[in-house]
């Protein structure tokens, strides 16, 4: 199967410090990947380059065949790390808002999701717990029909009773043709439904691999081979 989003020889830097230093990896079609790595090790930076707000120093980013670009920006539904939207919008006005800016966003999706979650629409965003503004960002992200989303940390702030709802959201509401590539630190909640993983360190990819394979060479969970590849 043809790879929906191909990095290779990816390097960033800032200063004399590499954030990122000759990133490759290809992710397929219907694949859920988790990018673990400690803080520092590139993941940001990567979905940043990656959704077009960053320009990578060398190498090549490519979403369904295209460089990084209007088209990519068009096909790649991006969850930022920290709120991006206004702190006086309300939720209404951030569906509004994508619903004009998107062609491919649902908002009949965004509304009941954000029923379920129990965000009311007339809440400013500046008025939300970090919680509530991530749950937020979670469903518009969600409620597009993307062929790569690129979500980085969806459960920082999220409190442990929605997280179950947050994972089938994420789980359930991307097609077959697309990739779904994560960044998290909660790999504990997580790994269940990832299909593969990448890691990196100090901004190169120690290793790609499929979450069942490595389970059973381990004899380990994924969060525990985390804890000791990474152990200080």
């Amino acid at each position: 199967m043809e790879p929906v989003y191909e990095v290779h020889g990816l390097c960033k830097y800032y200063g004399k410090k590499a954030a990122l230093d000759g990133v490759d990896f290809t992710v397929e079609p219907g694949k859920l990947v988790g990018l673990l790595g400690p803080n520092g090790s590139g993941k940001t930076t990567l979905i940043k380059i990656s959704a077009g707000l960053l320009t990578a120093d060398s190498g090549t980013v490519c979403i369904d065949k295209a460089p990084v670009g209007v088209y990519t920006k068009a096909i790649t539904s991006y969850l930022p790390d920290r709120m991006a939207l206004p702190t006086e919008f309300t939720a209404a006005d951030a569906v509004s808002l994508y619903t004009d800016f998107f062609a491919d966003f649902d908002r009949t999706k965004a509304n009941a999701m954000l029923a379920d979650l129990h965000l009311n629409q007339h809440d400013r965003i500046g008025a939300m717990s970090k919680g509530m503004q991530e749950k937020m960002q979670l469903c518009l992200t969600m409620s597009r029909a993307a062929k790569l989303y690129l979500l980085d940390e969806p459960l920082g702030g999220v409190d442990p009773a929605a997280r179950e709802y947050i994972l089938n959201t994420i789980l359930h509401n991307y097609s077959e043709d697309a990739a779904l590539v994560l960044s998290t630190h909660l790999i504990g909640d997580i790994e269940k439904v990832l299909d593969e993983v990448i890691f990196l360190k100090d901004g190169s990819v120690m290793r790609q691999v499929g979450v069942d394979e490595l389970r059973e060479e381990t004899g380990t969970s994924v969060d525990a081979y985390f804890r000791e590849a990474y152990k200080c």
